[in-house]
């Protein structure tokens, strides 16, 4: 669960815990459609450092998400090498 800052917090830590605060809350839940990570296929990352992760991949013009051992293309199902 995350806090807001309290009342002990010292008044010129409040506003910028508080942006913090918000910008979690707003990742752990997010109201809205967020923005994908754009990638050139050769700059993907290692897929087992990124397990479960969306992706677009611009010069393929696909999805693919990462299984935690390879990027997965999501229109055909295929592993990017």
């Amino acid at each position: 669960m995350l806090l807001p800052p309290g009342p002990d917090t010292p008044e010129g830590l409040r506003p910028l815990l508080k942006s913090m605060h918000d910008a979690l809350g707003a990742l752990i839940t997010p109201g809205r459609p967020t923005p994908l990570w754009a990638v050139a296929q050769a700059g993907l990352p290692p897929a087992a450092s990124h397990p479960q992760t969306l992706v677009l991949v611009t010069d393929l013009n696909i999805l693919a998400h990462s299984n935690g051992i390879n990027w997965i293309r999501q229109d055909t199902g295929a592993v990017i090498v």
